[in-house]
């Protein structure tokens, strides 16, 4: 599978943010438009699988083709960009601005909604034909989960609002683990498998991914499930994506950074004073 070694691959990441933050505004926006809009259907695709055969754990399991097809195809998702983007402007690369880094993340946290909400009215034409029945299982599957995991939170107050944060975190120190594993093979092969890993355990694990968020909740709005779009984005949206932030960039970014691109220097080894033979 043509595995890279760290040091090359800390380095593709870094590479990796810095054409990000210089990609044109068209580029940007069709990649992550396209990014959120597969995404979504590998999302669908997982809820399909768990109301027909009951069984999450398979969902699971299959939710990361949507994922392995949008990276092969070079696109961008914001929970990446938030991982990749930031190590450009820590090495310090020519003309890296923070504002870059920013008008990157704005760009395409833009393009993954539109693309995760068209395929959410495609979804919601899909299971209503055309809005003209009640939604089908999968329908009301989806509208269940989007009041599950906004007033679900809501009513634990602090409390809730904490956990959700932690979910976000946790779900993208695992996606951005995904999103290096793209890099660490030069092999079609290689690159699935290590991307495979790392999102069928977010997803089982139900951690909470801001570019899934804009498929799922949106879907239940259009579906006609019981919360509003300020309770998604008070009680979702918006903490699930600083979420993201912080666990991909501390526990992903930073760390390989920090150890493979500014090791520290190596222990001298000391030698030991030979022991005196006692008479």
């Amino acid at each position: 599978m043509a595995y890279l070694a760290p040091t090359e691959f800390v380095s593709k990441m870094v590479d990796a943010g810095e054409s990000k933050i210089f990609m044109s505004t068209r580029d940007t926006l069709v990649r992550a438009y396209m990014a959120g809009a597969i995404l979504a259907l590998a999302a669908w695709f997982a809820v399909t699988i768990n109301v027909q055969t009951g069984q999450p754990l398979l969902g699971a399991v299959l939710f990361p083709v949507g994922f392995c097809i949008l990276y092969l195809f070079g696109f961008d998702l914001l929970t990446g960009v938030f991982v990749l983007a930031p190590l450009a402007l820590i090495d310090k690369r020519p003309g890296v601005t923070l504002k870059g880094v920013l008008r990157n993340w704005g760009l395409v946290f833009c393009g993954n909604f539109a693309g995760a909400f068209t395929v959410a009215v495609m979804m919601a034409i899909y299971v209503t034909y055309g809005f003209s029945t009640e939604p089908n299982a999968v329908g009301k599957a989806i509208g269940v989960t989007g009041e599950n995991r906004t007033l679900g939170y809501q009513k634990y107050g602090a409390a809730g609002m904490l956990t959700l944060f932690v979910r976000g975190m946790l779900c993208n120190w695992m996606v951005s683990a995904g999103v290096v594993g793209a890099m660490i093979s030069t092999h079609v092969s290689g690159k699935v498998i290590a991307m495979w890993m790392p999102i069928m355990l977010f997803f089982y694990m139900v951690f909470e991914h801001s570019v899934v968020n804009m498929f799922l909740f949106p879907s239940g709005l259009l579906l006609g499930a019981h919360f509003t779009f300020m309770d998604y984005l008070l009680w979702n949206e918006i903490p699930t994506v600083l979420g993201n932030l912080v666990g991909g960039l501390a526990f992903t970014g930073l760390t390989l950074y920090a150890t493979h691109m500014r090791t520290a220097p190596k222990r001298v080894a000391v030698a030991e004073a030979p022991l005196k033979r006692v008479a």
